[in-house]
């Protein structure tokens, strides 16, 4: 059955894309089937956002579909099986036929009713609803997306894109070590701790080989020799090695190091393309890429970027351990604008490198209070705007996904093309990581053993230096501070008089049923882009 409604999804999903011939590419992270889109006109957002399994699209380099954590994991390979079993079919003429364009309605329909607008008031007078906030929002991250496309953030992106896909196998082994802790300081099943063990660290202790075979396939190398190259780095052997008058450990240099010689790997293996004559190629090029990067990452790599690592998880300590509150404060009010600026990708490897040194990542727990500040600000405005039935309506679907740390709903259809209740929502985000920063620096360290999830999602992942209970208490009371503050500062600041009047004038009755009601005509209207429940990751 599971599989009947996976199937149907993916179905559902397909021909609103522009069928399988519109579809460049095909990929999921934790929340959403990414595509690449040969011709954007052939997409039907609309249609899209109103199906029930849709929580929300989001378009940047990849066309998102956000179907939730979980669900997305089951529906894209449903989704592949039918883009290969359409191209493999050919079409029916009679069916294109009949199929009209989305662009375009049949002869003789009828013509697309006005737009709602209050007593006889134009259209532009009307008031603000979920679809101009969803137009807003969208147009926003238009702009912003362009400011993005510099070469600096165009290669971070790409470093992001090398450490999505290990976030499954670092969520997975992290649940694992949460569960074997649990079990070894209660003393129960003695005999099954020792395999947890080997579970939960067998993938961090080859993630360098991960690593450097993802970074050579993002920027164009052979995958495997990325692979190999790192390899290197967590080899025992190399305890026989000295460099710069050390003798090297296994695994020194961490993911830095394999990311570092899988870059070269690269370039060495390109540059062998051109160098070396086809006929000895395919004997030349991968022993030049293996001998010359591995001989670099011994007598250089390896120390350059273990003494990295190290500086980022001394300065990462000594943060949280000096200025723990105002450190927090910082890094979770600053985080959304982070975001939006595609900075927040920078990151990824400095979370990695703490979990690969310390088993958790202390800065993911701070930086998730910006989805509670999020949250909170949502609430107020649903509280503050009782008459805007489609506002209401978008914040009461977005609202789920949100507290599980997806906050794109709210963000880019609610808070971000309201403008202020955005900047007051980063309130929010600032207090509740200074609460956990405050924590952080009175000696409760709390953080996450692996990164993607967010919200409520990162409990089962939430790991510290003190017993699991106050841990959880800890991150638990910075969500609720973080809600909290979000709300208030939302409630009593986020609209000007004149501006929540505007908002409040309701383009109906204004004693209609709620959006959600049965009955209600705002509740079969398709959902503006981000108007349906859409983190790390996230992300």
């Amino acid at each position: 059955m599971p599989e009947d409604k996976n199937r149907a999804i993916a179905a559902a999903l397909l021909p609103l894309v522009g069928g399988a011939g519109n579809l460049t590419s095909i990929a999921h992270c934790m929340t959403r089937l990414r595509l690449g889109i040969q011709d954007r006109s052939l997409v039907q957002d609309e249609a899209l956002k109103a199906l029930p399994a849709v929580m929300g699209v989001v378009e940047d380099d990849t066309y998102q579909i956000v179907l939730g954590p979980g669900a997305v994991a089951r529906v894209t390979p449903e989704f592949e099986h039918l883009v290969a079993q359409s191209r493999d079919t050919p079409p029916d003429p009679a069916t294109e036929a009949a199929t009209p364009s989305p662009s375009t309605a049949p002869a003789g329909a009828p013509p697309a009713p006005p737009p709602r607008t209050t007593a006889g008031a134009p259209a532009s007078d009307a008031t603000t609803t979920a679809d101009e906030l969803a137009a807003q929002g969208a147009a926003l991250k238009v702009r912003q997306k362009s400011r993005n496309a510099t070469p600096g953030k165009l290669f971070l992106r790409r470093i992001a894109n090398i450490f999505v896909p290990l976030i499954p196998a670092l969520i997975g082994c992290g649940i694992i070590a949460g569960l074997n802790g649990l079990l070894t300081n209660l003393g129960q099943l003695p005999s099954v701790v020792p395999a947890l063990a080997a579970m939960a660290s067998g993938f961090m202790s080859l993630i360098a080989v991960f690593v450097g075979y993802n970074t050579a396939k993002e920027f164009g190398g052979t995958p495997i020799l990325g692979g190999a190259v790192a390899a290197v780095i967590v080899f025992p052997g190399v305890t026989h090695i000295t460099a710069f008058g050390q003798h090297l450990s296994p695994g020194q240099g961490g993911v830095l190091g394999a990311l570092a010689a899988a870059l070269l790997a690269v370039q060495v293996e390109k540059r062998c393309r051109q160098a070396v004559p086809e006929a000895l190629d395919v004997l030349v090029t991968p022993t030049l890429t293996v001998l010359v990067t591995g001989l670099v990452t011994l007598f250089g790599l390896m120390y350059v970027a273990g003494e990295v690592a190290t500086a980022i998880g001394t300065g990462a300590n000594w943060l949280l351990a000096h200025g723990g509150a105002f450190a927090g404060l910082v890094l979770g009010g600053l985080f959304l604008p982070l975001v939006m600026l595609g900075l927040h990708q920078a990151l990824i490897p400095l979370h990695t490198t703490l979990i690969e040194q310390r088993g958790y990542t202390v800065l993911l727990p701070i930086l998730a209070m910006a989805g509670a500040g999020q949250v909170g600000a949502a609430i107020a405005v649903y509280l503050r705007l009782p008459r805007n039935r489609s506002i209401r309506g978008t914040i009461k679907s977005a609202l789920p996904a949100g507290f599980l740390g997806v906050g794109e709903p709210l963000i880019y259809g609610v808070s971000l093309p309201l403008g202020r209740p955005f900047i007051t929502a980063c309130l929010g985000g600032a207090a509740g990581g200074a609460f956990v920063g405050l924590f952080n620096q009175l000696g409760d360290a709390v953080g996450s053993t692996a990164i993607g999830p967010s919200g409520w999602a990162l409990f089962p992942l939430v790991k510290g230096n003190q017993p699991l209970a106050t841990t959880l208490i800890v991150y638990a009371l910075g969500l609720a501070v973080g809600y909290l503050v979000g709300f208030l500062a939302t409630f009593f600041f986020g609209f000007s008089k004149q501006r929540r009047t505007e908002l409040n004038a309701d383009t109906g009755s204004t004693d209609g049923p709620d959006p959600g009601a049965p009955g209600s005509t705002d509740a079969a209207a398709p959902a503006p882009e981000t108007s349906r429940p859409a983190t790390a990751g996230r992300t």
